[in-house]
């Protein structure tokens, strides 16, 4: 009615014509002027004016759904960065002018949300039919080499295969990834860690692209890295983790994780043997990898750390990648000794996996267990974790490391005076519950009649 025209544009079209329902709209405005269109859309819901600089706005309904709207534009280098670019905005801009500037032709298809019109001048709904990935413009798209990482993404989540002139350009441009701030490599690596059926897709595309030795050699290394044939019959440790990071996808899936916890568990899977570069040797005519899980601690922090994961994801990434074998050892440990593990070694384990928990841990060794090609019968079973899953519901610590066999409150009663002391006391009580099978009551008898606080620990000790 103003006498504009709004095009809906980018992903939500192509997941249109894939069959998928997109939860993210893009609409670009033809024909009016940025203070217009800004005073149309704040008519029908709250603006938030986010990008207003390079011509976008950010528009919030009341049922939940936001659409960002934006001008056609035109981007240009001007210098190093994500942040050197001058963008200029033209409403009168052709529609295949506005559609170069996107990355991938799949992403520079344009609908019109009244008529149902398609607008695909780079042929983008071919490329989607004949599932390749293909750069739109080969200049304006060396503009952001994040698009490297888009593309990783991308076949990881829809499978595509890389057209041979996209990949030269792709290639030619990983150098420049270290140009980017780290939240932005964290946001591609969420998407295909969280987004793709099978993530190995597209680990193996940046491995192909040259991303991982370029910017992760923590993953690198693990290229050509042997394991033990009877193990490992599918080959090198890089094969092996990208078998685990598809068994980690199917596991989150299965189990309906959050994307938070579902992000613990494929980065875990990422990770789980980066100790093994440094440990792996030939011995007694095998080829083993002993200490690998404690080795693996630095390199999982250089990695995680090149991507910016937050302080809690990492512990608890960490702590997994460090503990992946414990179900399986703790299961053959008991079977081999034909009599059950003491509760204090399950205690112990989830204490020392803090903030990790015992369920974490076992979801994320099945994944490893699960990942590997069998010799003979098929992998179906994961005793290990199905034991140590069940010993720890028992001690109603699957979810959380275990509570302390006394409180301050038991040992001020009997009349020690509150301080560091009384912390010894009540570390040592839990030590005897999970040595020696102590009660509280056992702990509490044990040192009746001692007055004096520390003389009271000693004799715990």
């Amino acid at each position: 009615a103003r006498g504009g025209r709004a095009l809906l544009v980018g992903g939500s079209v192509r997941d249109f014509l894939m069959g998928k329902i997109s939860k993210d709209f893009d609409m670009e405005i033809y024909g009016l002027e940025a203070e217009m269109i800004r005073d149309i859309v704040a008519e029908h819901g709250k603006v938030e004016e986010v990008g207003m600089a390079f011509g976008v706005l950010k528009v919030m309904f009341t049922d939940g759904i936001d659409i960002d709207v934006s001008l056609p534009r035109k981007d240009s280098k001007t210098g190093e960065g994500h942040k050197g670019f001058n963008v200029e905005t033209d409403p009168n801009m052709s529609i295949e002018e506005a559609a170069r500037r996107r990355d991938f032709t799949f992403n520079s298809i344009c609908a019109d949300p009244m008529t149902g019109e398609l607008y695909d001048p780079f042929g983008g709904a071919k490329d989607i039919r004949d599932g390749v990935l293909k750069v739109t413009d080969q200049e304006l798209f060396k503009d952001d080499p994040l698009r490297v990482l888009r593309a990783m993404q991308f076949i990881g989540r829809f499978e595509f295969t890389i057209d041979s002139g996209s990949e030269a350009v792709l290639k030619e441009m990983v150098p420049l990834l270290k140009e980017l701030p780290k939240e932005r490599l964290l946001e591609e690596w969420r998407k295909l860690l969280l987004k793709s059926h099978r993530p190995s897709n597209g680990l193996e595309a940046a491995r192909e692209l040259g991303v991982i030795e370029g910017l992760h050699p923590e993953l690198h290394a693990l290229v050509g890295t042997e394991q033990e044939y009877e193990w490992h019959p599918e080959g090198d440790v890089w094969v092996h983790t990208l078998m685990v990071v598809d068994q980690a996808a199917q596991l989150a899936r299965d189990n309906d994780l959050d994307p938070d916890a579902a992000f613990v568990q494929l980065l875990t899977a990422v990770t789980h043997d980066t100790g093994k570069p440094s440990t792996t040797k030939f011995l007694d005519g095998r080829i083993r990898s002993r200490g690998h899980e404690e080795a693996g601690e630095e390199p999982t922090k250089a990695f995680l750390a090149s991507l910016g994961v937050d302080k809690l994801t990492t512990k608890k990434v960490v702590k997994l990648t460090t503990h992946h074998l414990k179900p399986t050892i703790l299961y053959l440990s008991e079977q081999k000794s034909k009599k059950p593990l003491k509760d204090g070694t399950i205690r112990r384990l989830a204490k020392s996996l803090h903030p990790a928990t015992i369920r974490e841990l076992v979801m994320a060794a099945r994944a490893d267990h699960f990942g590997r090609d069998s010799v003979g019968e098929p992998i179906t079973e994961f005793p290990g974790g199905d034991w140590l899953l069940e010993r720890a519901r028992r001690l109603e610590i699957q979810d959380r490391r275990p509570s302390s066999l006394t409180k301050g409150r038991d040992w001020i009663k009997l009349g020690y005076k509150p301080g560091i002391q009384l912390g010894r006391l009540i570390n040592l009580a839990n030590e005897l519950r999970d040595e020696k099978e102590y009660a509280k009551q056992m702990v509490l008898d044990a040192v009746e009649g001692i007055d004096d606080t520390e003389k009271a620990a000693d004799h715990l000790e």
